[in-house]
């Protein structure tokens, strides 16, 4: 180590703060297009013939292409809650914080499994009608359908919500 000398700091890169965190482009493009889609297609005869018994709800003034998008399963599921075992005070709860942390993370489309009611005394599950309820009088919550049966079915619902923009305009 005799004769080593340290380098001049000079001809040496500064690194400023780093990069910011990468955006996903095409996929906030696509979400938007199949908004668009939903809100402006025109409704063919195979939209009118869809649909069955099942529970759905669209707010008001939304066209129906945007409730066939979400049960043809053209939004992508970003996160769920599962119900099972809760009284209906807990479950209450634990639907309105989730919807919320959903919107301030910027989720769209969620699943809210509240369960068939085969463990319940008549074998009737009270919480599908609590959380039909609860979600149809949210503002946040454009619409709402039954899940596929891999997804759920009737033990599940599927639940569009508003975007960020629009839940600070409401």
């Amino acid at each position: 180590m005799a004769g080593v000398a340290p380098l001049q700091n000079v001809n040496r890169v500064v690194l400023g703060q780093p990069a910011p965190p990468p955006q996903p482009q095409q996929s906030i493009a696509d979400r938007q297009a199949v908004l668009h889609e939903s809100l402006h297609a025109p409704i063919g005869l195979e939209d009118r013939l869809e649909g069955g018994d099942e529970p759905f709800h669209l707010r008001q003034g939304l066209a129906i292409t945007v409730l066939r998008d979400l049960r043809r399963g053209r939004w992508v599921i970003q996160d769920e809650i599962d119900l099972h075992g809760l009284n209906r005070e807990q479950a209450r709860h634990l639907v309105a914080s989730f919807l919320q942390t959903c919107l301030h993370q910027g989720k769209r489309c969620v699943r809210i499994v509240h369960g068939k009611g085969l463990g319940s005394p008549q074998k009737q599950s009270i919480l599908r009608q609590l959380v039909r309820g609860w979600l149809a009088q949210r503002q946040e919550v454009l619409a709402y359908c039954q899940a596929k049966p891999q997804d759920g079915g009737e033990g599940a619902l599927l639940v569009l919500l508003r975007s960020p923009k629009q839940n600070g305009a409401a």
